[in-house]
């Protein structure tokens, strides 16, 4: 029975180093987005979060006033819209880093925080 469970594992190990392989580096990739503040966020996170730190899509239309976020607001419509108009997610995508910094310098000046 050792000698069944010893060749699966055999097997496993080798499909995995055959696969690593294949795919280009990790530290290729990663280097690559190293100055991406926004690399591995979908947009669905990016307006999740600013309609609840902005306490809903009026808060959020404040801000950013885009009719997507003005009239009927839906985050399945928000994001189509976002998804076809460049000029719009990018005003979205600084809004979250702006949001981001603000929320760090807050924590970093809030007393007991040391």
């Amino acid at each position: 029975m050792t000698d069944k469970s010893h060749k699966s594992s055999q097997n496993k190990s080798e499909g995995q180093s055959s696969k690593a392989s294949n795919s280009p580096p990790r530290l290729e990739q990663s280097a690559s987005q190293r100055n991406n503040p926004l690399h591995g966020i979908t947009l669905k996170i990016i307006v999740s979060e600013l309609h609840d730190y902005y306490g809903g899509w009026q808060g959020l239309a404040q801000k950013a006033p885009m009719n997507c976020f003005k009239n009927n607001p839906t985050l399945k419509s928000a994001l189509t819209f976002l998804r076809k108009t460049p000029w719009a997610r990018e005003k979205v995508e600084q809004l979250y880093l702006f949001t981001q910094r603000e929320i760090q310098r807050r924590n970093r000046t809030k007393p007991g925080s040391e």
